[in-house]
């Protein structure tokens, strides 16, 4: 089963949550984004976003950490089904990168995923890249990130 049969273009589908803590912030902007508004609460209170929030680079790996476990949960319900997952690759990269409003300490992001399109490679025989609309919404709503991205698909 084809990607553009299973999930109908610009259907929105949530694909998991996740809380960030203040240990997770500080633990991934030491490695990742050691800014003082990701490394400790004190200062970022007189930073420009007021307060301990997360890199966005912390949120965008937030939403793969959601959807790797999705996409397996996916698999397996469409396999007990008897249905062939799609055949998933690597992703050539992705556009259109915002990061909307903070993710501070304590805030549950929930992501999603939309497809966008799906299209043969010419070059390719077999391969489709399909596109597709990565968000993220905090516990209010808000919507905190966004960005397109390109995945492969062996069909």
């Amino acid at each position: 089963m084809r990607m553009a049969e299973l999930y109908p273009f610009n259907e929105t589908v949530e694909i998991g949550s996740l809380t960030f803590t203040a240990e997770d912030i500080v633990r991934f902007a030491k490695d990742f984004d050691p800014q003082p508004f990701h490394l400790d609460a004190e200062l970022a209170k007189n930073a420009l976003f007021g307060g301990l929030c997360a890199s966005g680079w912390h949120s965008a790996a937030g939403w793969m950490k959601c959807f790797v476990p999705f996409w397996i949960r996916e698999s397996k319900r469409l396999a007990k089904d008897g249905i062939v997952p799609p055949n998933l690759g690597p992703s050539p990269g992705f556009t259109k990168l915002s990061w909307l409003k903070p993710v501070f300490a304590d805030d549950t992001i929930t992501y999603s995923v939309t497809l966008l399109a799906s299209r043969e490679l010419a070059s390719r025989p077999g391969r489709l890249v399909n596109s597709i609309l990565c968000a993220g919404r905090n516990q209010n709503g808000e919507p905190v990130i966004r960005f397109e991205s390109t995945v492969l698909e062996f069909v």
